[in-house]
């Protein structure tokens, strides 16, 4: 964090402060700092990372859930949001192991774990019947199809040269 200077610029005595525009940056960047110090994560929680892409015919959502199963992950559709949940837990080792001779004893976990919920808003509803969800490799892959009225052909317009 940087440290805070609200002293009037003339008192600083340093070249960079003559100008005021030098100290609004320091106290904006400041003001910054402070913010950011209480939204920064915590250790070990879990963000799920997705790609969007789009055809004629449909929206496919691809997300990244390393370590996760199907069994891991809710999928659900209201309207037009889409709603992917889930938690991927932490490999410890409980009380009840600590008589096993293999037991594993963590010394370091930095693996990503807790729960996770994203809500994506689609630029149409869609039919929550008609969704293709598929889990191979920790890859989540999600087809929307587009319903009849989102399907719109392109229309080419001529660009002319002005006179």
């Amino acid at each position: 964090m940087r440290s805070k200077n609200w002293l009037p610029t003339s008192w600083l005595g340093h070249k960079e402060a003559e100008t005021p525009f030098a100290t609004l940056r320091d106290q904006i960047e400041s003001l910054f700092d402070d913010f950011s110090e209480g939204m920064s994560l915590p250790d070990h929680t879990f963000a799920m990372n997705s790609n969007v892409s789009e055809t004629d015919d449909a929206i496919t959502v691809t997300a990244e859930l390393p370590g996760m199963t199907e069994n891991d992950v809710t999928v659900s559709v209201s309207g037009n949001r889409l709603t992917i949940e889930g938690e991927k837990k932490t490999e410890t080792a409980s009380d009840e192991d600590k008589d096993d001779k293999t037991a594993r004893a963590y010394h370091r976990i930095e693996r990503y774990c807790g729960s996770f919920r994203r809500v994506m808003s689609l630029p149409f509803d869609v039919d929550p019947d008609s969704v293709a969800a598929e889990m191979k490799d920790g890859v989540l892959t999600l087809t929307l199809p587009k319903p009849a009225e989102a399907r719109s052909e392109a229309h080419k317009i001529e660009v002319k040269h002005a006179a």
